[in-house]
């Protein structure tokens, strides 16, 4: 343990601690610089819910409001200097424009906070004939549930309702990224000490995921979401992406499972972007090594 190596040859003049001891000193006090934080478990697969098969598999969407995908990722929140707690934030990607359409923050994994986040995706096609999309997230206890089932149900029969494999994260790749660039990206080095931190900081984070263009998208030809929003037809990539392709390839790969949505005609609309700047963040200072050797002689001098 380097750390007990600096405290005995700084402090060695004085009657030093064990290795052993240090360490339990070390750890009673949260005087490491990395504390080992625990990894809340998510997603709870192991249900007895009904669950519903990958409808996705060889579906490209061609326009908004057809394929949305889903997935709830935990926030830390700092109660002090040593203790947190975790808080379960509920995202919806439109997998075509790849813009936030729902979200909410919860302090638990009641399906009430991802059924909320559905509620406020639906708004956006509010006033609609008919509704044809689908609805993809994993299979979770909170999206395979009556109260979560029922408010797609509710929508009309030109909902269709997908689920990932057994377990496989790629089956909601784009769920799992936008988790990824919320937490390490968006909110990267904030430190969060309430709830009411975290709503304003997803907010604002949203926001300017969806709009800033100084932030443009590989995967949808260098626009920002709200902008692809704006398009039907194929969007390009900035890459070669395999699996698109191959769907491309198939016969009925561009035609949405169950409903038979053809793909449009492709052109590029044009929709005004407004602009939006992040808020400073706060990067949560880690002790220097000096200070916690001096932390330590008093802790290990007071027994």
């Amino acid at each position: 343990m380097k750390l007990w190596h600096m405290y005995r040859k700084l402090f060695s003049g004085n009657r030093t601690a064990g290795r052993d001891r240090f360490e339990n000193i070390v750890n009673r006090y949260g005087l490491k610089v990395r504390a080992k934080m625990r990894q809340p478990r998510i997603t709870d697969s192991t249900h007895g819910l009904p669950v519903y098969p990958n409808i996705i598999k060889d579906f490209i969407p061609c326009a908004v409001n057809q394929l949305r995908v889903s997935d709830i990722t935990y926030i830390t929140v700092w109660r002090n200097e040593y203790s947190y707690l975790f808080c379960c934030l509920s995202l919806i990607l439109d997998a075509y424009s790849e813009e936030i359409i729902g979200r909410n923050v919860g302090t638990t994994l009641e399906t009430a906070y991802p059924a909320e986040a559905l509620r406020k995706a639906f708004k956006r096609v509010e006033g609609q004939d008919e509704i044809r999309l689908i609805r993809h997230p994993d299979r979770g206890c909170r999206y395979a549930s009556n109260e979560y089932v029922s408010i797609l149900k509710r929508h009309g029969t030109g909902i269709g309702i997908g689920m990932t494999g057994s377990g496989n994260p790629k089956d909601n790749a784009q769920a799992e990224r936008i988790n990824g660039t919320m937490k390490n990206e968006l909110l990267k080095g904030v430190v969060f000490r309430s709830m009411d931190e975290v709503k304003a900081a997803v907010t604002v984070a949203a926001d300017f995921y969806n709009n800033d263009n100084e932030r443009p998208h590989m995967r949808i030809d260098m626009m920002t979401p709200s902008g692809a929003a704006g398009c039907t037809g194929e969007i390009a990539k900035q890459w070669k992406s395999s699996r698109h392709d191959a769907v491309k390839s198939l016969p009925e790969g561009l035609n949405i499972a169950g409903n038979g949505l053809p793909l449009p005609d492709y052109r590029r609309g044009s929709r005004a972007m407004p602009s939006c700047q992040p808020e400073k963040m706060q990067v949560r200072p880690e002790r220097s090594s000096v200070k916690r050797l001096s932390l330590l002689e008093t802790y290990v001098s007071a027994g």
